[in-house]
C-alpha cells in the first residue's frame, strides 16, 4: 500500500535529506563554526587560520562558508555580551563549555542575524545533541526561547551595569571586551574616566568618552582585505605612479576594489579573489597602517651611506616584503631575522614572491636569530626596524578570540621583551642611524610607556615626530605632551589596525 511504503522511508532533515538515526543533525556550517570555538578555547587555535582549513577540509563552501564564518567571529566578538544575556535567562550557576558554546551561537543568531527565531533555537537543539548528547538539548532550548524575547539593545540595558556608575563596566558588555580592555583603550585614547564619564556631550566634537565608544565599535567591524602591491611594479614613490593590479599583469584576473587613502601601494578589495596576485608575488595582504609604519622608516633622512637595512622581528614577513623592495630600488640590502626557525621560512617565501629582478644588488638575507642577542656587531645598519612581539590588541578586528585571551599580565611581560629588544635594535643601527618601534597595539604599557624608558635610560638617542613622517595622515598624534611625537593609527579614525610607531635618531654616545 502507498501508506505503507511511504512509512518505510528514513525521515528527512531540515535541508530535506534522508535522515538515519546515526546522521548528523546541525548542518555543516553550524558544526564548523562550533568546531572552531572549541578549538580556540581548548587548544589556543587561531579563527582566521583554523576556519577557512576547516571549511575547505569538509567542502563547505558559498553561502554555508559565509554563514559559517559569520557564525564563527560574530560570536568570538560578542562573547562577553551574550554570555552576561545567557546568565540572565539561565538558572545554573555552571553551564559545561560544549553547551555553553552552542548556547553562544544559538544566542548569536536570535539577536545579531536575520535567521528566524523558530530555526536558531531548532538548529542550536539539534547542534547539542550531535555534540553534546540528547540530555542538554531542552535547557539548550528553553534558555534559548528566553533569549528570544527582547532584541539585543533591550537585553544590554536589562544586563549592563549602570553606566552612571559603572562606566567600564557598561562598556565591557554594550561591546563585548573584557573590562581591562575598555580601561587600556581609554588611557590611549585620552578619554576621561569615572561616573558619569560616558555621556557624550551634545554638540561636541569627537573626542574623550565620545570617541571611546567609537574605538570600541570599530573593534567589531569587519575589516576589509588590504593588499601591498610590489614596490617592484611602481616606476617612483608617488601615489599616482602605482599601478592598480589590473596594469600588473593582464594574465591575471583583477580583483575589484580601490586605492587606499595614503598607502602609495595599499589596494583595498571589494570582490573577488586576491590569491593570483599574491601567488605570482605582485601583492600580499596587508593592512595599511602596517604599509605605512614600513614606509615611515624609510622616509627619514639620514646622512651618509644608506646602503643595509634590518627588519628584527622579521616573521611571517609583511614588512620585509614591502622594505626589501624599497630597499632594491635605492640599491640597499634588506637583513630579515626572527627567533623562530618557522617565521624565518615564511619570510624567505615572502621575499621570494615579491622580489624584483631589475635590480642588480645583493638579495635580501634571512637569518634565524634572537632579536636581544644578536649575531652582527653593533652600530652594523642605516636603517632598523623593530616590529615588536605584543598584545594584539590592535588587530581585534581580524583576531576577536585575542581579546578573552589575553591578560594585564600577558602585557607586562610583554613590556619586558619589547624593552630589551628595543635596546638590540637601537645597538643595531650606527650613530646617524634610524629606528622605528611599532606595535600592533596602542595599549600605553606596550608603546608610550616602552619608548619612553627606553630613551630615558639611554644618552645616544632622539625620538623623533613620527606623526610629521607621515603628514597626510590626520589625528595619529596620541595624547599629551609626550603622545606628540608617536603615530598612533585606530580602527574608527584611519580605517585601519591600531598600529603604533615611534621613531628614533641614534647619535654617538653622550651627544643627543
Amino acid at each position: 500500500m502507498p501508506g505503507q511504503a511511504q512509512r518505510s522511508r528514513p525521515p528527512k532533515s531540515r535541508s530535506g535529506q534522508p535522515r538515519t538515526h546515526r546522521a548528523r543533525r546541525a548542518d555543516p556550517a553550524r558544526r564548523a563554526a562550533y568546531d572552531v570555538l572549541r578549538a580556540v578555547a581548548d587548544r589556543d587555535a587561531y579563527a582566521n587560520l583554523l576556519l577557512p582549513a576547516l571549511l575547505s577540509e569538509r567542502g563547505v563552501t558559498g553561502r554555508d562558508a559565509a554563514f559559517a564564518t559569520e557564525l564563527t567571529y560574530g560570536t568570538l566578538r560578542g562573547r562577553g555580551t551574550y554570555d552576561a544575556i545567557l546568565a540572565a535567562c539561565s538558572d545554573r550557576d555552571e553551564i559545561d563549555p560544549p553547551v555553553r558554546d552552542v548556547l553562544r551561537l544559538g544566542t548569536h543568531q536570535l539577536l545579531a542575524t536575520r535567521v528566524g527565531h523558530h530555526a536558531a533555537v531548532a538548529t542550536s537543539v539539534d547542534l547539542a545533541k550531535d555534540v553534546c548528547g540528547p540530555r542538554p538539548a531542552g535547557f539548550v532550548n528553553a534558555v534559548l526561547r528566553r533569549v528570544a524575547t527582547r532584541g539585543l539593545d533591550a537585553w544590554i540595558e536589562l544586563v549592563a551595569p549602570d553606566r552612571s556608575r559603572d562606566p567600564s563596566g557598561y562598556l565591557a558588555v554594550r561591546y563585548s571586551y573584557p573590562r581591562w580592555i575598555v580601561d587600556a583603550f581609554r588611557d590611549a585614547l585620552g578619554a576621561p574616566s569615572g561616573p558619569g564619564a560616558s555621556a557624550p556631550v551634545a554638540g561636541a566634537p569627537m573626542a574623550g568618552a565620545a570617541e571611546l565608544e567609537d574605538a570600541l565599535a570599530a573593534g567589531n567591524a569587519r575589516p576589509e582585505v588590504v593588499l601591498a602591491l610590489s614596490p617592484a611594479l611602481a616606476p617612483g614613490p608617488a601615489p599616482a605612479s602605482v599601478p592598480t593590479p589590473a596594469s600588473a599583469d593582464p594574465d591575471i584576473p583583477c580583483p575589484d576594489g580601490e586605492r587606499t587613502r595614503w598607502s602609495p601601494y595599499g589596494f583595498r578589495l571589494a570582490g573577488g579573489d586576491p590569491a593570483p596576485l599574491v601567488a605570482a608575488g605582485q601583492a600580499a595582504v596587508q593592512d595599511e597602517a602596517s604599509q605605512l609604519a614600513a614606509l615611515a622608516l624609510t622616509r627619514v633622512g639620514l646622512s651618509g651611506e644608506d646602503k643595509l637595512w634590518l627588519d628584527l622581528c622579521a616573521g611571517p614577513g609583511g614588512k620585509a616584503r614591502l622594505l626589501s623592495g624599497l630597499a632594491a630600488a635605492r640599491g640597499a640590502r634588506l637583513v630579515a631575522s626572527d627567533i623562530r626557525p618557522h617565521r624565518a621560512r615564511r619570510i624567505a617565501e615572502a621575499l621570494r614572491r615579491g622580489r624584483d629582478e631589475n635590480h642588480a644588488v645583493p638579495g635580501s638575507a634571512v637569518l634565524v636569530a634572537d632579536g636581544r642577542q644578536v649575531p652582527w656587531p653593533p652600530g652594523t645598519f642605516d636603517r632598523v626596524l623593530a616590529d615588536v612581539p605584543c598584545s594584539g590588541l590592535g588587530s581585534l578586528r581580524r583576531r576577536p578570540e585575542a581579546r578573552w585571551r589575553k591578560t594585564p599580565a600577558d602585557v607586562a611581560g610583554l613590556a619586558v621583551l619589547q624593552r630589551e629588544l628595543l635596546h638590540a635594535a637601537i645597538d643595531s643601527a650606527r650613530p646617524g642611524g634610524v629606528v622605528a618601534y611599532v606595535t600592533c597595539s596602542p595599549h600605553l604599557a606596550e608603546t608610550r610607556d616602552v619608548v619612553t624608558a627606553v630613551a630615558r635610560s639611554r644618552d645616544d638617542t632622539t625620538i623623533l615626530d613620527a606623526p610629521a613622517v607621515l603628514p597626510e595622515v590626520p589625528a595619529l598624534a596620541g595624547p599629551g605632551p609626550e603622545g606628540r611625537r608617536f603615530a598612533q593609527f585606530w580602527p574608527h579614525r584611519h580605517g585601519t589596525d591600531a598600529i603604533f610607531l615611534a621613531l628614533f635618531s641614534r647619535s654617538p654616545p653622550g651627544r643627543p
